[in-house]
């Protein structure tokens, strides 16, 4: 079934899937139910990360209050998704969030004035001094982020915390990143944001309430050592500079009391979708 829209959305939120079948629904449901609540146009753009259980029926099943639309990323890896649904994106503002929903959306209201101010990127941190951090993993997990993000500070504009999955850009500044990005693994949003310094782009860090959630696929003994090589490999490319993107937004910065104004129309994206009845046909 084809998605059903009168007017383009002013923000699409990319969610990466690999084998989310079971966890997908409650996510989904979540995201679905608060941009639903957000008085402006938005869409969820689901990557099937190569799974092989019933993550993409789960999207094209989907009966929800905004649309919901299935991308297919053939290549492993969750920087190839996050890639893959940027590069899908046609709003003024994009982001990508965790399927498990492990940041709490309510950091969302924030990200969105930010960007409305005419901060180019805004990241959920859990470094940040009113950040709310609810059973973070296992201790040497922990020190194995926070030593991954002291080496990768000078690459990202001294943001302390890179991995928390919940970032938002300036959708043309978020897509020239995407495009140049090459890191499939789980370093990938250390490139992305090195991407965006690289192109003159602040980074703003907000507080967010995250939660750990079991079933993370990331793992400090199978994947540390893929990290360290994929950071090597991003600081190698570092030198390069990549041509200019505006990054500031074209939209006029509004006050923030306006900030959730109506959006002008944007080009309509064609891709596999899970159509809701909230929609009319334009």
């Amino acid at each position: 079934m084809g998605t059903r829209r009168d007017r383009s959305a002013l923000l699409e939120i990319v969610v990466p899937a690999y084998n989310e079948a079971d966890r997908l629904p409650a996510g989904l449901g979540l995201l679905c139910d608060k941009l639903a609540g957000l008085p402006m146009r938005a869409e969820v753009i689901v990557v099937d990360n190569a799974s092989t259980d019933g993550t993409a029926e789960v999207v094209r099943a989907w009966d929800g209050p905004v649309p919901v639309r299935l991308v297919r990323c053939e290549l492993r890896g969750k920087g190839a998704a996050v890639r893959a649904g940027l590069l899908a994106t046609h709003a003024s503002y994009v982001g990508f969030m965790d399927a498990d929903m492990a940041t709490d959306l309510a950091a969302l209201d924030e990200a969105i004035v930010r960007l409305r101010e005419g901060r180019p990127v805004v990241v959920g941190s859990r470094r940040h001094g009113r950040s709310v951090v609810e059973g973070y993993a296992l201790p040497v997990r922990r020190l194995g982020a926070l030593t991954f993000n002291r080496l990768v500070r000078d690459l990202v504009d001294g943001i302390p915390d890179t991995q928390c999955g919940f970032k938002f850009f300036h959708g043309p500044l978020g897509r020239a990143a995407a495009a140049d990005l090459r890191t499939t693994g789980f370093s990938f949003d250390v490139e992305l944001l090195a991407h965006c310094v690289r192109r003159g782009a602040s980074v703003t860090d907000i507080p967010v309430v995250w939660r750990d959630r079991p079933g993370s696929t990331f793992s400090v003994r199978r994947h540390s050592l893929q990290c360290l090589m994929d950071l090597a490999r991003i600081r190698a490319r570092a030198g390069v500079r990549p041509p200019t993107v505006p990054v500031k937004p074209n939209l006029p910065v509004v006050p923030v009391r306006a900030v959730f104004g109506e959006p002008r129309p944007l080009p309509v994206a064609v891709s596999e979708s899970a159509s809701t009845p909230h929609t009319t046909t334009g």
